[in-house]
């Protein structure tokens, strides 16, 4: 069973990681080229390739520049404890025990605009490049095109051999459009939380976001390995709805 999440773009390289081992992305050659081409992006093309401030944009013109193929701990950090943000912090991976780490280094990725699929402990260095990008390359004008069957053919090798097909997807639209999952030969889970809001259950992106990195704690920390298991999450108050289910889409809700 493969776990799709989201990167974040809050990133946290100053806090050292509580693990030693780290692993090299296995599309890290591809990320090179890719920098290539990002590389040559001036401070206001990225601001207006990305909808971002001048600040922001500088910071990431500077990161582009000192960016390396050579992936260290001297310039690099897992990626597990890199990221912050909602879907992360829902998930508190600085907490994990050392086999929880293991546990979620096999079987959570994460998706990404620059590395195209992360495992947990793979290495990364400080970016920003959202898989929705229009990034004109040799490939097309959208990342979409620069990766085109690449992660597809990646998660498919990976669950081939966990002699699994289950993949539970806890990613955006954005980045699992980018694994093109209806091409893949696996089951694909795409749980679903909503809040009572307004006299009703609704998705409301904020705590979704972070309900995707709690359910990942979950089955991280039961060791889940299908999906009928996932019925049992009940973090931060979510109970299973079994009416507002799909055989697909499991559905959890809370009232706050």
């Amino acid at each position: 069973m493969l776990v799709l999440l989201s990167p974040a773009k809050s990133l946290d390289f100053e806090t050292p990681a509580p693990v030693k081992k780290f692993s090299e992305p296995e599309l890290l050659a591809h990320s090179a080229k890719l920098m290539t081409t990002v590389k040559k992006l001036s401070p206001a093309e990225l601001c207006k390739l990305m909808s971002i401030s001048e600040k922001l944009g500088q910071l990431n013109f500077e990161r582009n520049q000192v960016w390396k193929k050579s992936h260290t701990l001297a310039n690099s950090k897992q990626c597990l404890f890199a990221f912050q943000g909602d879907v992360y912090q829902g998930m508190k991976a600085e907490t994990m025990s050392s086999t929880q780490v293991t546990f979620c280094n096999k079987h959570v990725r994460i998706l990404s605009g620059l590395y195209g699929v992360l495992r947990p402990l793979d290495l990364m260095q400080p970016y920003r490049l959202e898989m929705g990008t229009r990034l004109v390359t040799k490939s097309g004008a959208r990342l979409y095109d620069f990766w085109d069957a690449e992660i597809l053919n990646l998660l498919s090798a990976q669950l081939k051999k966990q002699k699994s097909k289950l993949i539970i997807n806890l990613a955006s639209n954005e980045y699992s459009t980018a694994a093109k999952l209806k091409q893949m030969d696996a089951k694909v889970v795409a749980p679903v939380f909503k809040d009572w809001k307004n006299g009703q259950y609704k998705l409301i992106s904020f705590f979704a976001k972070k309900a995707r990195g709690t359910m990942t704690r979950f089955i991280v920390d039961n060791k889940i390995t299908n999906a009928k298991d996932l019925e049992g999450f009940d973090y931060d108050g979510y109970q299973f709805n079994a009416s507002m289910s799909g055989e697909l889409t499991p559905t959890f809700t809370r009232k706050a």
